[in-house]
């Protein structure tokens, strides 16, 4: 008997479209074709169909217009697993960096008096609409991260999740630290691992693109009170560390104890 192939799609939301791109160029995908059917990808068929049932269906992008919401709720209808890709989906993405300004005033900072058929709203992650089981991180994600993924799915087996900061991988490469042999404001030590410390190993600060380790161990208030002591105010502090983490829910807390505690 014939084995059944698994349904697979892949979907897009608000974003740059660098994460489809990525897995688009994995020759890697070949080997995937004998053991999966690729029910839906507007970047590789136009005619794709975004209401069919699928077994997997990884969405990229970020939730940004009333008529995405209505998608990711029919994609997670339709889907068994769904796996958001990439930091817009996960954390929002670096359009959610001002989540704090209204959209009004975003809009016409961006497009001034431009109009769109779609009804705009503010940038958020996929899981503040659905339930996400599984993310793939970065911007755009490792190669590496999505073979592993799909890979522990087609042997119905479950990929575990990264707890560690982007720091252990740089030790273990050698790099000199960029935080305290440099002095410059990094991320490093609350940005999940995985990316193989690239930015550090050229000597580029961590923006933290990956998005802060979970679990609550990312310790903002420790990074912060370092940055504090380099000179950093709270704005910038805070600018900095939302850049790609402004949905999560404790970092403006636990920065801002550390500002309460000179005052105090």
């Amino acid at each position: 008997m014939e084995e059944k192939k698994i349904r697979i799609g892949f979907y897009a939301l608000t974003s740059c479209y660098g994460c489809q791109l990525q897995l688009a160029m994995m020759d890697e995908l070949l080997q995937l074709l004998p053991r999966a059917e690729i029910v839906c990808w507007y970047m590789l068929e136009r005619d794709s169909y975004e209401d069919e049932p699928v077994d997997i269906a990884f969405i990229e992008g970020s939730v940004s217009t009333e008529e995405e919401v209505e998608l990711v709720k029919r994609i997670r209808e339709n889907a068994k697993i769904v796996v958001a890709v990439g930091s817009c989906a996960v954390q929002g993405g670096v359009q959610s960096w001002e989540k704090d300004k209204s959209l009004e005033e975003l809009w016409k900072t961006v497009y001034g008096d431009g109009k769109v058929k779609f009804e705009p709203k503010m940038a958020e992650p996929v899981e503040n609409y659905i339930k996400v089981d599984y993310r793939i991180y970065g911007c755009p994600p490792e190669k590496k991260d999505f073979l592993y993924a799909i890979g522990t799915f087609l042997v119905g087996s479950w990929p575990e999740d990264i707890d560690y900061p982007v720091c252990v991988e740089c030790r273990l490469k050698g790099h000199p630290c960029i935080l305290i042999e440099k002095g410059e404001p990094c991320l490093g030590p609350i940005t999940r691992a995985g990316c193989d410390a690239r930015c550090p190993g050229f000597g580029v600060a961590c923006i933290g693109c990956r998005g802060a380790i979970g679990y609550d161990v990312a310790w903002f208030d420790s990074l912060a009170r370092t940055f504090k002591e380099k000179g950093l105010t709270k704005e910038e502090i805070l600018e900095r560390m939302k850049m790609f983490n402004a949905y999560n829910p404790k970092l403006e807390e636990m920065v801002e104890k550390i500002f309460q505690e000179v005052e105090e």
